[in-house]
This record gives C-alpha cells, structure tokens and sequence, in this order.
C-alpha cells in the first residue's frame, strides 16, 4: 500500500546531467503507524487507517482507540481494495514505501484567501470603465429578469480557498530515507507546514 501522511516543506529546483531544471516540492512523509485495520465483514468496506504526528493534548477516546501506541496528531483513513495488504495494528510506514518514477496524487488545504470578489475568485470579465459606468469589479445581475430568483450554486463573491484539493498526474522524483523527505514533482496545495496526504495510483 502505498500511502502516507506528512506536512509539506515548499518548492525548490534540481538540476540533471544535462542542465535541465525539474520544479519540485519537498514534502516530510510520515514515518506513520498503522492505527487501524478495517475489514469488509466487521466494517462493510477495506480501509488502512494511517496516524501521523504526536498530539499534545490527546482526547480519552483518541487514547482508548490508540491503546499501547503513541497517540497520533493527523489520523486519516485509505480505502484498500481487498485484505491482501499483510498489515496489522502497529506497524510504521516510511518513504521507503515509494520509489523515484512512481505516479502520485496528493490531497491537501489549500491556503486561504480570505472574502474575494467574482473577478479574483471565478476569474469574472470586468465592465467597461468608460461612459458613466461604475460596474468595473462587480458579478451583474443574478437573476432580477427570469427565472426571478437565485439558483444556488450561484458563482458570488466569498470565501475564497481553504478548501480540500487533490492534485493528480505528480511524480516522486527522489526518495531520501535518511532524511524522510520525498522530492514531487510540480506544485502542491497548502502552505508551508501543512499537512498533505500522498497516495500512490
């Protein structure tokens, strides 16, 4: 299975025999532990659940359900297709699990931008700036004609990023297990220091 937690570190650039620039990102995979075995017949799906991270200040049911290890910061779930992972309860996943060339996607919250209007958040068309007009950065009208209401869904001015976002179509390009770093390829969401979740595809 191939799949970790970890926070991300930021971009650099690195350089092949041949003078070639690759952009990349550094991220900080795991080392996670294995918090969790879910099977069809006792939870009616296969799933890993994966923990990353030391919590501080631990809940009592997240100590109850991670009895006799370390008590994880970021708990996350990977669905499996069928029990034929041999994993248990206990056990730690590295970067090891990944090799240079593999196909990744990688989940992550995307930094926020705060209350944004229509042109910088849905990339809206300005009004023209000429003749008395005063519409430069605003949406227009949302519905005053037919159908004389507002559909919801409705692309507005609000509450740009912050929102979950995979990317997909990454590669790793270096795996260092001494350091527990992994290099991808191209960008990933979040700021520096967020948590991401790499999975193999």
């Amino acid at each position: 299975m191939k799949a970790l937690i970890g926070t991300k570190l930021g971009m650099t650039q690195l350089f092949d025999d041949s003078g070639n620039v690759a952009r990349v990102t550094l991220l900080q995979a795991g080392p996670c532990v294995v918090t969790q075995i879910k099977t069809m017949e006792k939870d009616g799906y296969s799933a890993v659940q994966l923990g990353f991270g030391k919590a501080k200040k631990p809940a009592q049911a997240q100590v109850g359900h991670q009895k006799g290890m370390d008590v994880s910061r970021v708990v996350r779930e990977v669905r499996t297709n069928a029990a034929d992972d041999q994993l248990k309860a206990g056990d730690q996943l590295d970067v090891t699990v990944f090799e240079p060339g593999d196909a990744i996607q990688v989940t992550a919250t995307s930094k926020g931008k705060g209350f944004a209007g229509t042109v910088k958040r849905h990339n809206f068309t300005t009004g023209p700036k000429t003749h008395g007009s005063h519409n430069y950065r605003q949406h227009g009208s949302i519905g005053s004609g037919y159908p004389e209401h507002v559909f919801k869904g409705l692309k507005m001015a609000g509450q740009m990023g912050h929102e979950q976002v995979t990317v997909r179509g990454l590669k790793v390009v270096i795996v260092d297990p001494k350091l527990g770093v992994l290099a991808v390829s191209g960008a990933v969401p979040g700021p520096k220091r967020g948590v991401v979740m790499v999975k193999g595809i």
